[in-house]
């Protein structure tokens, strides 16, 4: 490969949330082993020096005052999404900047929500959303994702429609690439989840944070491309952080072609001030969504599968009583220990800190919304993902 996706980078006592916090409670990891970070969403590989590079070419500048958003900035977006996703008539006017993902929810929550409504979600639903949902005091209803006979997560279509009818729901997140399952969409499930929301007069907003990180052979397909009606009702959000490790520098962005859910959800991230664009932010996104940053993800999706397939591979044989589905998209994997649990009399509590405690640091699944689950991260040298098994075959699952 052209790209360095071996090198182990010691992130300790570097700004890392993901290196200096272990999430598990009371977890103290056993002497002589180093902990492998396999929880929040970031991943341990250095990103693609055209962004490395396009921040070094703007820190040559010494002044970093007020600024625009560039022409160059918008043609980036426009141009990658038309790259990669197969977008006509994207226009500078129907993109807008957020500081994050949960920053345009909020928005959009505040703009045509109210104190107590409810609001659909699937389950297992992305921690950051029930977060948000239940600080600004809105009820959150689950619609259960089900996985079918081959092991696949699915949606239900008719519990989707019933809860919204029930609960009188006029606003849902929907989330494609679907974080923390994995399932990239096919065009009929998004038509399907869509024809449901426009039945019930639903406001919808796509988080499409992941859709870079489809897994080679998949295809992610636009919520707004699936019809007129889809373009003109949901709120898609994108960013280059989860793609090229950016989270730090904070810089997300929304599509949005309806004028009326536009001028909302702006008008609600323009009260605080404060929803503006750093200048190295803009300028790692250009360099993100260049040529060779889209040559560096190439190669990192090869990776990704790889670390997939191997892990895949190693829980379906040799840790009985451990299930998942294999992902199609994203890097993350979430296991349902409820088999293995009940066999050995385990709680998950006591799972979990086996698995820290042996420096393998995953996140409690409960917190997405299913009991007895496990989320875990992939996104890391290949040798560290092997080491992490090792560890757990030897230590915990044994």
């Amino acid at each position: 490969m052209k790209y360095d996706f071996t090198t182990v980078i010691d992130r300790r006592g570097m700004d890392s949330i993901a290196a200096d916090v272990v999430p598990v409670k009371g977890a103290k990891v056993r002497e002589g082993l180093t902990p492998i970070p396999m929880w929040i969403a970031d991943m341990g590989f250095a990103t693609a020096p055209a962004v490395r590079e396009a921040i070094a070419g703007r820190l040559e500048h010494p002044v970093f005052g007020y600024f625009p958003a560039s022409e160059e900035y918008y043609g980036a977006i426009m141009d990658w999404h038309k790259r990669r996703n197969g977008v006509e008539g994207l226009a500078k006017e129907h993109i807008g900047y957020e500081n994050g993902v949960l920053g345009c929810v909020t928005s959009a929550l505040h703009a045509f929500t109210s104190a107590g409504e409810a609001v659909l979600v699937h389950a297992p639903c992305y921690v950051g959303f029930l977060h948000v949902l239940k600080d600004l005091g809105r009820k959150i209803i689950f619609s259960d994702l089900k996985r079918d006979h081959e092991g696949i997560w699915r949606m239900d279509y008719e519990d989707m429609d019933a809860k919204m009818k029930e609960h009188n729901i006029h606003f849902a997140i929907f989330c494609s690439p679907h974080n923390p399952s994995g399932r990239v969409w096919e065009r009929e499930e998004i038509e399907k989840a869509m024809e449901v929301y426009r039945a019930n007069e639903a406001v919808v907003v796509s988080d499409e944070i992941w859709s870079d990180l489809t897994l080679p052979g998949q295809k992610h397909i636009p919520t707004q491309s699936i019809s007129e009606d889809a373009k003109n009702r949901t709120i898609a959000v994108y960013a280059p952080s989860k793609t090229f490790n950016l989270a730090g520098l904070v810089g997300s962005y929304h599509i949005i072609y309806n004028k009326y859910l536009r001028d909302k959800v702006s008008r609600q991230g323009s009260i605080t001030h404060y929803n503006s664009m750093n200048v190295l932010s803009m300028h790692a996104l250009m360099g993100a969504y260049s040529a060779a940053g889209e040559e560096w993800l190439e190669e990192l999706r090869l990776v990704l599968q790889e670390n997939i397939d191997y892990a895949y591979d190693f829980i379906t044989k040799n840790f009985e009583g451990i299930s998942l589905a294999k992902p199609q998209g994203t890097y993350m994997l979430y296991l349902d220990c409820s088999e293995w649990l009940k066999r050995f009399g385990f709680t998950l509590d006591d799972l979990l800190l086996a698995g820290a405690s042996v420096g393998v640091i995953w996140q409690d699944g409960r917190d997405f919304g299913m009991d007895r689950t496990i989320r875990m991260n992939l996104a890391a040298p290949h040798s560290q993902i092997v080491e992490a098994f090792e560890r757990l075959e030897k230590f915990v699952f044994c």
